[in-house]
């Protein structure tokens, strides 16, 4: 994917969510890969509430387990439409927003996973 319009889809959910006895970000995340998007990233939030409004936080005195989880992918919008669709069905329960962006730089090109998915 070079620069020009894009489509950006961000999942917000918790650490503790699961799929199939997998943590849900994980299978998310592998998910993307094997459908071919450009590249996704998983960010660990310091603290978050959501629709039940049950603050989280990762404090010295209180760490929790349920920390918030935030997916984010770019690519492009049929790549992003797709991907969208598959992941409210494996996460019912999280918010998924998609909105559309420039992409300004996207750096090297991308390489075609393998297929092992260990890390070296």
């Amino acid at each position: 994917m070079l620069g020009g319009q894009g489509r950006q889809l961000t999942v917000f959910l918790g650490e503790s969510d699961v799929y199939h006895h997998q943590p849900l970000y994980m299978a998310i995340l592998e998910r993307l890969r094997r459908d071919g998007c450009a590249g996704a990233t998983v960010t660990r939030g310091i603290a978050g509430y959501g629709v039940a409004s049950r603050i989280h936080t990762a404090t010295i005195l209180r760490l929790s387990s349920d920390m918030p989880i935030v997916i984010t992918v770019v690519d492009t919008p049929d790549r992003i439409n797709q991907a969208a669709s598959v992941i409210i069905e494996m996460a019912p329960h999280a918010l998924v927003i998609a909105e559309n962006v420039e992409i300004v730089h996207a750096g090297a090109p991308p390489v075609k996973p393998s297929a092992d998915t260990r890390p070296a």
